[in-house]
């Protein structure tokens, strides 16, 4: 079965066929970095503009890349949450209109569920159940995932997401947008103990984060003068993880899975994906996560949880709309 996807949620245009969930026929996606680099963030505004713009060159080489035409579609398939609403209507407008106009079926997708089904076109041995976390820069979240289209939501952010906490340190500190990945290339010729940072434990649950306070404290080290850059980002690195993989081992003895997924653009950090593997390891789990590419929002994973949706016989209604605060468990 092929799907095509559509991804529009925040700042990258991407369209992707992809062959019974798992298979990418072909992939494309469109930066907006140079559009939002000089404001040090997206610009909600600008993000849907120039979604608009992108679409329909990027569908023409979809096409001509792949050697197939919106005919061999079995379906298509569009984000409609969480995200930017400007950014969700344009992508979702034209799935539905390319649906519509062929005859497809429609599968409005979930934009944090589609995440973890990256694993799926990576790593063809991921089965269900599973654990899966999602860690980008506008969301930090826990899924309990026992079969396909079930969602179990077991810990979120509570006020920042650690990609927020990354990227704003990083800003301040002067370093490129998005900042996530300068943390990191900076963290590597830096000492992770060197800078006392607080690991703060959300109260109402064990399994929620809250980094809100570290992003503060972190804040207040780099404007005291007193930390070589390369320390101070090593240790706001480690303190992120260390609040992630603390409740990521919590979450496997809970919930007795095997199976941990990643997914989210700050998951293409090497060092989290290390200390990961390590703990979750000790614990007998297996840890899955996407190449860096799968990583960041981008279509192929949209068509896959479609495809795996279509398989049990879902499809969405053509007057589905926009939600910008979808919740994670929700198809």
């Amino acid at each position: 079965m092929l799907v095509l996807g559509i991804e529009t949620s925040c700042d990258d245009t991407s369209l992707a066929l992809v062959e019974d969930g798992r298979s990418v026929v072909a992939s494309l996606v469109s930066s907006q970095i140079a559009t939002h680099a000089p404001y040090g963030g997206v610009v909600p505004e600008l993000a849907a503009r120039d979604h608009l713009t992108a679409l329909p060159g990027l569908l023409e080489l979809l096409w001509k890349q792949s050697g197939r035409r919106l005919d061999d579609a079995d379906a298509v398939a569009a984000v409609y949450g969480p995200g930017l609403l400007g950014s969700l209507l344009v992508g979702l407008a034209l799935g539905k209109a390319l649906a519509l106009g062929a005859g497809k079926p429609f599968i409005g997708v979930n934009h944090l569920q589609a995440h973890l089904f990256a694993n799926f076109i990576h790593t063809p041995e991921l089965q269900f159940p599973f654990l899966g976390l999602v860690v980008s820069g506008g969301h930090t979240l826990l899924l309990d995932v026992p079969a396909a289209g079930q969602f179990r939501v077991l810990g979120r952010t509570i006020d920042d997401a650690a990609g927020e906490v990354l990227d704003k340190i990083a800003r301040l500190a002067g370093l490129p947008f998005p900042g996530g990945r300068y943390v990191e290339q900076q963290a590597l010729q830096g000492d992770p103990a060197s800078v006392a940072l607080p690991r703060p434990v959300a109260r109402s649950n064990p399994l929620d984060f809250s980094f809100s306070g570290l992003k503060t404290a972190a804040a207040l080290a780099l404007g005291s003068g007193k930390h070589a850059l390369p320390d101070l980002m090593a240790s706001l690195q480690a303190a992120v993880i260390d609040c992630i993989a603390t409740r990521v081992e919590r979450a496997l003895e809970l919930t007795g899975r095997s199976q941990l997924a990643m997914a989210g653009g700050v998951t293409a950090n090497r060092r989290l994906l290390a200390v990961l593997t390590e703990r979750a390891s000790a614990r007998g789990a297996r840890v899955f996560c996407p190449p860096p590419a799968l990583c960041t929002d981008n279509a192929a994973m949209v068509a896959s949880l479609a495809f795996f949706r279509l398989a049990q016989g879902q499809t969405s209604p053509l007057d589905l709309n926009a939600v910008a605060q979808l919740e994670p468990d929700v198809a």
